[in-house]
């Protein structure tokens, strides 16, 4: 498995992520949002896993998006193909965790249900 966990440091969700696979010796490679960020590559990968998973762009692009972040406005009444290149300008925007298993898998938020079914 090739784990990647996006977050920040004050996110609580961020933090049980890391903490539910370190406690299964699962390595990770943790990218901490406010310092390094997220590719467009690394987002447009995690948006085509999300899509698969989801079922439907749309609900792709709203999981990725944080309905509490404090500049939420600034993306709820854009287009949805656009919704994409705000999320890489601000990142503030993203929900997290993203946690990636490679390049086909990805989930967002706090989902162990989801990682117990990744081998």
């Amino acid at each position: 498995m090739n784990i990647q966990i996006f977050g920040t440091s004050k996110c609580f969700d961020t933090k049980k992520a890391e903490r539910w696979f370190s406690e299964r010796h699962i390595s990770v490679q943790k990218i901490d949002l406010k310092q390094k960020g997220i590719s467009k590559s690394e987002l447009e990968s995690v948006f085509a896993a999300l899509t698969h998973r989801l079922g439907s762009k749309d609900a792709a692009i709203e999981a990725l998006i944080n309905g509490k972040a404090k500049n939420y406005s600034s993306i709820a009444y854009l287009e949805d193909e656009d919704k994409l290149e705000k999320l890489l300008e601000d990142q503030s925007l993203l929900c997290t965790p993203i946690v990636r298993n490679g390049r086909t898998d990805a989930t967002v938020g706090f989902c162990p249900e989801v990682w117990k079914t990744w081998n």
